[in-house]
């Protein structure tokens, strides 16, 4: 697996759903992957559970890759007490789907055995850096298509509230590379 270079909006939605493992309903398909015009809410819990699960697993996962990059090494102690810190929000965004999930009646997924992160590919701090902001990116895409699906609009909003830790955290892993935090007045 090479570095997560998302090249497009699009191309982030694909891979968030890639790596997810789940099943969305048909309109949350479409939407995510950038096809808008094919999507249509549902509005029915095991709609919004199903998109709840797969923001679980992406989240699962990110704990996951902060793990291999705290424990690589590599990481010199001021940006490894963040990649800690970016961990324990998504620790704790991870609970809050998976308690809103059992609260809607679903059944939370579950972290993976293994996951497959590119660690032949991490040599240095900044390809550490590289690696989680480009989930980041990745992130902060699926929660923006992810928004608008949701049957129930405090769904919506606790969504959009984690979307906009993820967009700072891919802004502060940025600035941490040497680039622009925030690259575009618009996120996609």
């Amino acid at each position: 697996m090479s570095f997560l270079k998302i090249a497009t909006p699009a191309q982030a939605r694909r891979f968030f759903l890639a790596r997810s493992g789940l099943v969305l309903s048909g309109a949350a398909v479409a939407l995510l992957a950038g096809r808008d015009a094919l999507a249509a809410k549902s509005g029915d819990k095991t709609s919004d559970t199903k998109i709840l699960n797969t923001a679980l697993a992406a989240e699962l996962e990110a704990i996951a890759a902060y793990q291999v990059g705290a424990e690589s090494g590599l990481l010199q102690k001021p940006v490894l007490d963040l990649a800690v810190t970016f961990q324990g929000h998504h620790k704790a965004h991870a609970d809050v789907l998976a308690k809103t999930i059992q609260k809607l009646g679903g059944k939370a997924v579950a972290a993976k055995s293994k996951y497959t992160f590119p660690v032949e590919k991490l040599k240095s701090q900044a390809d550490v850096l590289r690696f989680a902001a480009g989930l980041e990116q990745g992130a902060v895409s699926a929660y923006l298509g992810a928004v608008p699906l949701f049957g129930n609009r405090d769904l919506s909003k606790a969504a959009a509230s984690i979307l906009g830790d993820e967009a700072m955290h891919w802004a502060v892993l940025r600035q941490a590379l040497g680039e622009a935090p925030v690259p575009s007045a618009f996120v996609s």
